[in-house]
């Protein structure tokens, strides 16, 4: 694997800077990669545009600044029209489907992904978790960091009280995500 570029969008309150935290901790920490990560909001605390910006690597990191988005994870509409144009040709889109919809600037991506993250979230009870059934989504569709590093960096990432929710909600998204996987494979057939 070489760089890797992964933005994931949302608004403030959505979880998408510990989500962007997570995944770069899962990668660096536990999966033994480089990683970087920044984070970018504006001035409102929840309801405002957000985003995480993660690159990882095998190799050292000498620029941390996305230049062209390998995979696009995106949670809120205005988000997806914001970021859709910095996915490469070619890109991964994962979307939350009862909050994004694709349009034509979609096309260039080789594949997209959606989930009813938010959905399947207050199923669990708590819509706040969202992020993490995204987390493991993402884990299962792409394989970007493993399971087992994404798990950890979960565990060690979220509030203790909010610690089995979380890893319900991770489990959720990643089986979800292998079924997915296995959907497409037997349509190939």
């Amino acid at each position: 694997m070489g760089r890797v570029e992964i933005i994931i969008c949302g608004f403030g309150g959505q979880g998408i800077v510990r989500a962007g935290y997570i995944l770069g901790s899962a990668a660096a920490k536990f999966d033994g990669k480089e990683s970087s990560f920044v984070p970018s909001y504006g001035p409102e605390a929840r309801g405002g545009e957000c985003a995480s910006r993660v690159v990882i690597d095998n190799e050292p990191i000498d620029y941390p600044f996305i230049t062209h988005v390998d995979i696009l994870v995106t949670m809120a509409e205005p988000a997806y029209m914001k970021y859709i144009h910095f996915l490469k040709e070619g890109g991964i889109l994962i979307h939350d489907q009862d909050l994004v919809m694709p349009d034509k600037n979609a096309e260039k991506a080789s594949k997209i992904y959606s989930i009813p993250a938010t959905r399947f979230a207050e199923e669990l009870g708590n819509r706040i978790v969202a992020n993490v059934i995204m987390l493991g989504f993402l884990s299962a569709v792409t394989n970007i960091v493993s399971f087992e590093a994404l798990k950890k960096a979960v565990e060690e990432g979220v509030p203790r009280k909010f610690l089995d929710l979380n890893m319900k909600a991770f489990e959720k998204g990643y089986r979800y995500g292998l079924t997915i996987l296995e959907q497409k494979k037997e349509i190939k057939v």
